[in-house]
This record gives structure tokens, C-alpha cells and sequence, in this order.
């Protein structure tokens, strides 16, 4: 993750999180518009999220039930007032985006794909966060409010609005919630340690639900950040093919243009 050195007023952050700032190099690590990420260099490190009120409280929950099962960092807490404060552990290593991860492209794709089946074989009875459900009222309320991004794969720019929702709807009976989901298994939001798995990061789409939704974005995002789709069957190959459902994929893509 980038980080560039800023100074920041410590009243504007909660009592809790003073105690972090105060007397510590703060470097800004944010990536998007929707959220600031700040590095507070003490201790070992932390990552300080903060965003619109109410906007964390479904990834502060996932990323505790997350490290519960060993795949996320410690959450040391969170708090909504006006905005949203989430404050967490630094995880070792670094994203897959990392120039040395690129530049290996077989080997990533095949460490992503590994990881994500991984993550669906791990047992999720105990998370009882429904996935499925909320994705689909995702796609019902930005068709409400004509929120619409065809702008995703080759495939889905040749859909328009009305048929992408035709697609959704006749066909949501079919996703499942069938395993544990990070929700938007991106390269950025998979940390590794010189190769070595170390934490998944941003998983407040998380939850329990259909595989193809994850195997989606892993897929997208390889063309995405190498730039290139050879790797895709290879993802799927790896990911073992006994799993994937390329009509159920083609349906999660016309959901996706209203994520």
C-alpha cells in the first residue's frame, strides 16, 4: 500500500483513537473516494479507516469474525458518531498488486486461485451474515435508482439496463449461499508475505454466500491488473472446474452492473 506522509488535527478523532495518533508518524494509505486510510507508525503499526456514518459497521463485524478464523487482522475497534471509525491491526507483507507479485503472473494467478478455494472450503455456520440476500437487494434498489455500470467485461458491455435486470431477476433463485465470501476478492485486498497468505482486507461485502461471486472478481481482476485475460481459464483450472457454474458466472456478471 502507498503511503504518503501527512499531518492530521487529533481532535478531530475520537478520544480512543487519539491515544494511537498522538506522538506517531501518520502517513495517508487511502485508496478511494468513499474512505480515508491513514498508517499510524506505533507499535507494529495500524490502519485507521474512516468513512460515512454506518458505512463500517458491516466490515468492522466481518473482519473480527475473519480473524476468528485466522484470515484477517486484528480489529482493535470501531465506532460510529457523525463518521465511522475502524481501526485496526497493520497485516505483514504486502497486496497482490505489489510489483513483485505482477511480475510473476502464473504464480499469482495460481496463489489466488488456491486461496480462494481455500476460503470456500472453511466452515461458515457460525457467521450468519446472508450474503445472497443483501446482493440481490443491492441489484433491485440501484435498478430503482437507475445506478448502472455495463463497463465490467467484454460480455457485459453488450448487455443493456433492461436486460441486464431481466437476466437478474428470472435467475437470482439460483445463487446459494453455499460458502464463506470475501465479497470482492480483488488482488489489493489480498495480503501476502513474500508469497505467503497473510490476511484478506476490505470485507464488508463478505459474508455467506454463492462462490461465483468471488470467482467473478477473481477472475476480472487479473485481466484487470495484468492487463491481459490469458490467465483466466487458468484461474478457473486451479480453482478446480468441478466447482464453477459459467452460466451461474454469466448471471453474477449482470448482477454486477449494478454493484
Amino acid at each position: 500500500m502507498k503511503r504518503t506522509a501527512v499531518s492530521v488535527k487529533i481532535e478531530d478523532y475520537p478520544i480512543w483513537v487519539q491515544e494511537f495518533i498522538k506522538d506517531s508518524k501518520v502517513y495517508d494509505s487511502s485508496c478511494s473516494k468513499e474512505a480515508r486510510v491513514i498508517f499510524i507508525e506505533k507499535d507494529e503499526g495500524y490502519y485507521l479507516k474512516s468513512a460515512p456514518k454506518g458505512s463500517l459497521e458491516a466490515e468492522g463485524r466481518l473482519t473480527e469474525y475473519f480473524h476468528k478464523k485466522g484470515l484477517a487482522t486484528e480489529v482493535i475497534g470501531y465506532m460510529s458518531e457523525d463518521k465511522d471509525f475502524l481501526l485496526t491491526k497493520k497485516v505483514h507483507g504486502e497486496d497482490c498488486t505489489y510489483q513483485k507479485y505482477l511480475d510473476d503472473p502464473k504464480r499469482l494467478c495460481d496463489t489466488t486461485a488456491t486461496l480462494l478455494r481455500e476460503l470456500h472450503e472453511v466452515d461458515f455456520s457460525d457467521c450468519g451474515v446472508d450474503r445472497v440476500k443483501s446482493y440481490i437487494e443491492t441489484v433491485e434498489n440501484s435498478y430503482r435508482k437507475r445506478h448502472f455500470d455495463n463497463d465490467l467485461t467484454d460480455e457485459t458491455r453488450l448487455l443493456e439496463r433492461e436486460e441486464a435486470y431481466r437476466i437478474a431477476m428470472e435467475n437470482k433463485h439460483l445463487l446459494k449461499n453455499e460458502v464463506l465470501l470475501h465479497g470482492d476478492y480483488c488482488l489489493p485486498n489480498i495480503m501476502l508475505d513474500n508469497w505467503k497468505f497473510s490476511a484478506f482486507i476490505d470485507l464488508g461485502n463478505g459474508g455467506v454466500g454463492d462462490r461465483h461471486i468471488d470467482l467473478f472478481w477473481g477472475a476480472w481482476t487479473l485481466k484487470f491488473n495484468l492487463g491481459t485475460d490469458v490467465y483466466r481459464d487458468r484461474f478457473f483450472d486451479v480453482y478446480g472446474r468441478d466447482k464453477v457454474d459459467f452460466d451461474k458466472l454469466r448471471i453474477v456478471a449482470a448482477m454486477e452492473c449494478f454493484g
